[in-house]
């Protein structure tokens, strides 16, 4: 996928090829872009969990606010993107070019209302999302600077997904891969080096973002074949937003109410104390680096099934489906099982200075690990659906782990068991969620075969 591909070149690609080597070859770049993602999310994690326990749960705090900022450039992001590809299926580049165009400079926008809002309201929001008095200085410090870079990383989500959409992968992985690798590097000059403390792990998240969104920006403008962001395709229209959204629906439920459950989780665990909300933060991001291999490959998947969609090849639609869906299933079993035998150690590295953090989290992360293979199923079942334009459907499914089954567990389980109840709410959800998009997506299934037969007999 590095070399450069005519459009006619790639229609036969993402047609042609046999899926089981296509998918991975669209993956590779994505599950790296999301396994560095996660790892310079979770070295922020990591390096301020050593400056306390009230900094450490800061940081599982204004997540939060960073899920509702990636709702913003994942659903302009995913939403563009699937329309792009389901757009470049039927060979239409110069309507790819308006839905590049208003999905990137409307992100810009929204980014930057977040970031003029925020400021003006930081001491209420951080209370909103949670904090305590003793981690509310804490919370107030990381988010200031991760507003001001608002508008940058809706800009750089969106630029992401639109470059996977056309099959630059691989350039895309580029942008994120360079920010991700030099937030790392920054961590702990900043934290402890220029003594920032929690401060310096924000400051060091905002300008690798930067990084990336220049390396990004070049890429969409510079890459021959890419399409172009113009400012003048922008194409403000109710049917224009009414298919970004249609398609992004998914991703606003899924980050959206992934912003909306963290709060959740955050007053669910404040009367269990500084501690709980630790806990459950670093549980929350070592299970989005472990899904995030996922993802990555789920995401090289959605191009091969949004263009063939376009293209009506719904034979190979469900192909790759079932494909992705054995491969997810074999990792996150794998996966699930080493971070269960291995949970009390994962902890100790993140808060070796404090039992009860480690105690909590343990077994909050042994009780996940035991429903990821159903995760397998739920995120591949959304990927799919989403991708093909199905976006009430996938934003059910979507809906579900975050918002439909999660809210009220987190609002009836601590009650009735305590700290237990916390620890199992989640995968709760988790097996709730599976069973709803079991119920959707066999549906789907069977009408694309239904599509497929039909296709085959005219």
């Amino acid at each position: 996928m590095k070399k450069t591909m005519t459009s006619e070149e790639r229609y036969r690609l993402m047609t042609e090829m046999p899926v089981s080597k296509l998918i991975p070859q669209m993956a590779v770049p994505t599950i790296i872009s999301m396994l560095v993602t996660s790892i310079y999310n979770m070295a922020d994690t990591f390096f301020v969990s050593q400056l306390n326990t009230s900094a450490s749960a800061a940081v599982g705090i204004i997540f939060s606010l960073m899920a509702m900022i990636q709702a913003v450039g994942f659903t302009l992001g995913m939403g563009g993107g699937n329309f792009i590809s389901r757009t470049l299926g039927t060979r239409d580049d110069e309507k790819a070019e308006r839905i590049a165009a208003t999905a990137f400079f409307t992100a810009l926008f929204v980014g930057l209302l977040m970031t003029v809002s925020g400021l003006a309201s930081l001491d209420k929001l951080v209370r909103l999302l949670g904090a305590t008095e003793t981690i509310a200085p804490y919370a107030r410090d990381y988010a200031r600077y991760i507003l001001l870079g608002a508008p940058i990383m809706t800009g750089s989500f969106v630029m992401n997904n639109l470059l996977r959409s056309q099959g630059f992968a691989f350039y895309a992985m580029l942008g994120i891969t360079s920010g991700g690798i030099l937030n790392m590097l920054l961590d702990p000059i900043f934290i402890f080096g220029f003594r920032m403390g929690i401060s310096g792990a924000a400051l060091a998240t905002v300008l690798s973002q930067c990084v990336s969104f220049a390396i990004l920006f070049l890429q969409c403008s510079l890459r021959k074949g890419c399409i172009r962001l113009k400012f003048t395709r922008l194409t403000a229209k109710g049917w224009m937003y009414g298919e970004i959204l249609h398609a992004g629906l998914p991703s606003l439920c899924r980050q959206g109410l992934a912003s909306a459950a963290s709060v959740a989780l955050n007053v669910a665990a404040n009367p269990f104390g500084d501690a709980a909300i630790a806990a459950m933060s670093i549980v929350t991001r070592y299970v989005m680096f472990v899904y995030s291999a996922l993802l990555g490959f789920g995401q090289g998947f959605q191009p091969v099934c949004g263009f063939n969609f376009g293209a009506k090849r719904y034979d190979r639609v469900r192909e790759s489906f079932y494909f992705c869906l054995k491969v997810a299933v074999l990792l996150l079993s794998t996966l699930g099982a080493v971070s269960f035998l291995g949970a009390e150690w994962i902890m100790t590295m993140f808060r070796r200075e404090d039992a009860q953090v480690i105690a909590i989290g343990t077994w909050a992360l042994r009780f996940q690990c035991l429903t990821m293979p159903f995760q397998a199923w739920i995120i591949m079942s959304n990927m799919l659906t989403q991708s093909i334009g199905y976006g009430f459907r996938a934003s059910i499914v979507a809906a579900g782990r975050q918002g439909i089954f999660l809210l009220p567990a987190l609002m009836t389980l601590p009650r009735i068991f305590g700290i237990r109840g916390l620890q199992l709410s989640q995968p709760v959800a988790d097996l709730g969620t599976s069973v709803l998009a079991a119920v959707i997506v066999f549906g789907i299934l069977r009408e694309l075969k239904e599509k497929s037969a039909g296709m085959e007999h005219s």
